[in-house]
């Protein structure tokens, strides 16, 4: 059964972050994960190619973003809002509440 490796809260980096939530569809995972979580791949991944939808979860995984379980066959993911509220508080909220009245 695979496993994801994620970073410590301390290795947590601030441009890691802001360059993982500038893709628009890395942001709208985060978004929809604020409001349901934990959440499988599937309901997430759109119309997008698996191999694509990979790719954004591993650039959020490796920002400290999304923790993802692998639970059988599912890969459960959640926000890691509590270790990112402690590395960078207000930062999540600040960019869900902006990108929110963005539309």
């Amino acid at each position: 059964m695979k496993q994801y490796e994620h970073p410590p809260v301390e290795a947590f980096e601030l441009t890691c972050i802001l360059h993982a939530l500038s893709d628009p569809y890395r942001l709208s995972i985060v978004q929809k994960l604020s409001v349901l979580q934990p959440q499988p791949c599937a309901p997430l991944q759109g119309d997008r190619p698996k191999s694509s939808v990979s790719h954004h979860f591993s650039v959020l995984r490796k920002a400290g973003l999304v923790r993802t379980v692998v639970v059988g066959v599912t890969h459960m993911n959640s926000l890691r809002n509590a270790e990112l509220e402690a590395r960078f508080p207000g930062l999540l909220d600040a960019i869900l509440d902006a990108a929110a009245r963005q539309g």
